[in-house]
């Protein structure tokens, strides 16, 4: 499954305004970053307390890219 499109899946079921998610992926040679901006009123949904929301989805994203050998860092975006 392509990181992006799970990305997409698990945030549009915890925000409020699903039409204003918008994601980037910026490619460098063993890394790829995910810029994710939401609604400013659903940043704290897509964290969650004390942050383990975003590093629950930071863990799913690196299992999922873990056979390619390309490490993923996911960026909450204001």
């Amino acid at each position: 499954m392509d990181p992006k499109e799970l990305l997409e899946f698990i945030v549009k079921g915890l925000v409020d305004h699903p039409d204003d998610i918008s994601i980037k992926t910026v490619e460098g040679e063993k890394t790829s970053i995910i810029e994710l901006k939401v609604h400013n009123d659903d940043i704290g949904k897509v964290i969650g307390k004390e942050g383990r929301i975003a590093m629950a989805m930071r863990t799913l994203l690196s299992a999922v890219t873990s056979k390619s050998g390309k490490r993923v860092k996911l960026e909450i975006l204001d």
